[in-house]
């Protein structure tokens, strides 16, 4: 029983993915997590306001029951399939460079206290940081058509190539953020 308490290898998960990918596609559905977003703005009247969120919504409810479905797996995960929920399961060099990069929380939260605290808000640039990359993210994921999670998992595995040219965008977008700006910015 302690296997549940691990992290899965690639080679576990990575067909788990692919088996409920190819479940969805039997059954003529997409996935991704950032529709559900548009669905909700739906549900709470945007529909009024513009022409994006007019959609039959209620097709898309399955899609709410796997976003709930991942917040309780989340949940469940963390607190009560985890051995030390406050580690995080991740490799010394990478701690090691989170550190360098001034992440000190780095292997010890799922979300880095320097960025996700009450303290972000007392500090300018942090904020700012933090203002200017979700403005991006959310425009990005608009202008392309789905999020990483839907580009890379399900576009790839519908075999879309506007998928692919994305989450090459998003591999070369996060190596010129770590590499390049990080650096400016910190």
């Amino acid at each position: 029983m302690n296997w549940i308490f691990e992290p899965w290898p690639w080679y576990v998960s990575g067909p788990l993915i692919a088996f409920t990918m190819f479940l969805l596609l039997f059954m003529g559905r997409q996935f991704g997590m950032s529709s559900n977003l548009r669905t909700m703005c739906s549900i709470c009247g945007a529909d009024k306001k513009a022409d994006f969120f007019n959609f039959d919504w209620r097709a898309q409810q399955w899609n709410l029951l796997v976003l709930l479905g991942a917040v309780i797996g989340g949940f469940i995960a963390h607190f009560y399939l985890s051995e030390d929920p406050t580690t995080v399961a991740i490799s010394s060099e990478t701690v090691q460079d989170l550190n360098n990069l001034g992440f000190e929380s780095a292997g010890k939260a799922y979300l880095p206290k320097e960025l996700f605290s009450t303290d972000v808000f007392s500090e300018p640039l942090t904020l700012l940081v933090l203002l200017t990359g979700g403005i991006l993210i959310g425009f990005g994921a608009r202008y392309a058509g789905g999020c990483t999670s839907g580009h890379a998992i399900s576009g790839l595995s519908n075999l879309q190539l506007p998928s692919l040219i994305a989450v090459i965008g998003f591999f070369i977008g996060g190596l010129v953020m770590i590499h390049f700006l990080y650096p400016l910015i910190f």
